[in-house]
């Protein structure tokens, strides 16, 4: 699973090089090194503030949601990090995220719909995929994903517009067609091949939060509830945050994301699961 996601990111760094590559050569490639770097510097610190306040979630204590910790705190001690941050988002519709750069630097939030959804043990399925996320540092993982391909937009559009108004020499032009054919597809492989991040890491997210928890049913019970859900209670939010979901959400406002699966088919975590219950996974 690392070597594979490894071989995505390297992916992703030769895409924006050539992009980079595109819009200048030599300048080009420093130019797109400097952008991953500023742009992973942000994700780094802010992604999760960030992705907290666009959902409006609120921190709770323990005194406003003393199950939620406790089942937390519980499930963090079984997984080996510290406990972590705990958000409500005002939503109704079913789902759950985790977001931080790491394990002493995290946060889960639910939304007031799956607290409404859920029985204790299918919450717990649900909190234990979480914390594998945030103990296997798939937050900061898929943020950097995330940024890497907002780096490759920016940077094949900027060679495209640069091109087309006669920026830069000559020399630094390139073939419009070629830059047109970039500009095009150079943002969706970087797109494909987030998903691909995104999907690898919400299997092992759903075995090693089956480990945590000792509980594969559960989650399996209760991902078949929140797919259900999504399709029937819209998400206010942003598509482009569907991959932190334990499930994808319906978004009320439609777009070309909704085309491309952010996560693995729900029947194949499922039937992952009930191998994993019966020994065979």
């Amino acid at each position: 699973m690392k070597f594979k996601t490894l071989l995505l990111f390297t992916i992703l760094t030769v895409i924006l090089l050539w992009v980079g590559e595109s819009l200048g050569g030599e300048e080009g490639l420093i130019l797109a090194l400097l952008f991953a770097g500023v742009f992973n510097l942000g994700s780094y610190w802010f992604s999760d503030s960030i992705v907290l306040r666009l959902y409006r979630a609120k921190e709770v204590g323990p005194e406003e949601a003393p199950q939620l910790h406790r089942i937390v705190e519980e499930l963090a001690t079984s997984a080996g990090i510290p406990k972590p941050k705990i958000y409500i988002v005002p939503q109704q519709a079913p789902n759950a995220f985790a977001t931080g750069r790491s394990p002493s630097h995290a946060a889960v939030a639910v939304t007031e719909g799956i607290l409404r959804a859920l029985d204790e043990r299918e919450l717990r399925g649900v909190l234990s995929h979480e914390l594998s996320h945030i103990r296997h540092r798939d937050t900061l993982i898929q943020a950097m994903a995330a940024t890497l391909g907002a780096a490759i937009v920016f940077l094949a559009r900027l060679a495209f517009f640069a091109s087309l108004f006669g920026l830069g020499g000559d020399d630094d032009r390139g073939n419009p067609l070629e830059l047109l054919l970039m500009l095009i597809l150079a943002p969706i492989a970087a797109l494909l091949i987030q998903l691909a991040i995104s999907r690898s890491r919400e299997y092992f997210a759903d075995e090693t939060g089956a480990k945590i928890s000792r509980d594969p049913l559960a989650l399996a019970s209760a991902l078949k509830k929140l797919d259900s859900y999504s399709s029937k209670i819209p998400m206010a939010g942003n598509p482009t945050t569907s991959h932190l979901f334990i499930v994808a959400p319906r978004f009320r406002d439609s777009s070309l994301f909704s085309l491309f699966a952010t996560h693995p088919p729900t029947e194949k975590r499922i039937e992952r699961l009930n191998k994993i219950a019966r020994g065979i996974l």
